[in-house]
């Protein structure tokens, strides 16, 4: 079956009330965390491949997201970049789920979000959520914020998880927004879910917003919370204090930091509207410099 740019190999399975969670790289992918929270959720509810786009080239600059060969048993074959979904079915609530991991087009953007938006209308999904993860003028040492768009229902089953914020953002953005406006209009519930991540201390899988961003989710949909297990980040963020106990500079942007997230949230994590007055500017640049450092360390 062919929906869209997605070939479906029969039999097409079926599903209902099916969630879909999307990540988008590199946009909204920092630290790997949308990547591995796809990753731990597929693996928890055993999911299987759906589809990928059937002629990837159509949408993606294959000199900027690189082709790689790698090794099947005896073999070296090439890999080439896509947009892969995935199925599994949630039997402890009788749902499906579907799990997008999404590249940002290089060119046909409106087609390609359109190609998405046909194959979540075909399997009737009912709430398409958003993950991802941003840097932030955030320290390390307190508990990362997971910012979000939920359903009223949703706020409430998070509780204290989700910082209550709202994004005044205006600027560039991702065409794969289409999406969202798309299925919005077809009676799909459109959610998010964003953690930030302190900009100073940039790792490449970052174990700490895996397991925020899992929480919040398990919070939500009502799934084993033992999938947000958060040993890994513990121990990297130790990692970052023996480092930054060498960097007097980092040690006080670092207070500075405290100082303001202490000052911006009430004790149920919600914002305050001190919140409001960002960073000095010297402070951001401080800041951005600082973090080049570490990242050299």
């Amino acid at each position: 079956m062919q929906i869209g740019q997605f070939e479906i190999s029969e039999p097409v399975p079926e599903l209902k009330n099916t969630v879909a969670f999307a990540m988008l790289k590199p946009w909204i992918d920092v630290g790997r965390v949308g990547s591995l929270a796809l990753n731990k959720l597929e693996s928890h509810f055993d999911a299987k491949e759906l589809t990928s786009l059937s002629t990837p080239g159509m949408y993606f600059d294959f000199t900027r997201y690189r082709p790689r060969l790698v090794m099947s048993g005896n073999e070296r074959i090439l890999s080439v970049p896509n947009t892969v979904i995935r199925h599994a079915h949630d039997y402890e609530n009788d749902r499906s789920m579907l799990f997008l991991h999404i590249r940002e087009p290089h060119m046909a953007g409106e087609d390609y979000a359109s190609s998405i938006s046909e194959l979540l209308t075909h399997f009737k999904v009912k709430e398409y959520c958003r993950i991802g993860g941003m840097y932030d003028s955030v320290p390390h040492s307190r508990k990362l914020i997971v910012t979000g768009s939920l359903t009223d229902e949703q706020y409430i089953l998070a509780g204290e998880l989700i910082t209550s914020r709202s994004s005044k953002y205006t600027g560039p953005t991702s065409i794969v927004n289409l999406v969202g406006e798309q299925i919005a209009a077809q009676n799909c519930n459109v959610t998010s879910l964003m953690v930030h991540m302190p900009q100073y201390a940039k790792l490449e899988a970052d174990q700490m917003g895996v397991s925020r961003l899992l929480e919040c989710i398990c919070a939500i949909h009502n799934i084993d919370n033992s999938l947000a297990e958060n040993s890994l980040g513990e121990g990297q963020y130790k990692e970052i204090d023996k480092a930054v106990a060498e960097n007097p500079e980092i040690q006080l942007l670092i207070k500075q930091l405290e100082a303001y997230y202490d000052r911006s949230h009430d004790p149920n994590g919600n914002a305050t509207s001190s919140e409001q007055s960002n960073l000095s500017p010297e402070i951001e640049s401080f800041l951005n410099e600082m973090g080049e450092q570490f990242n050299q360390k």
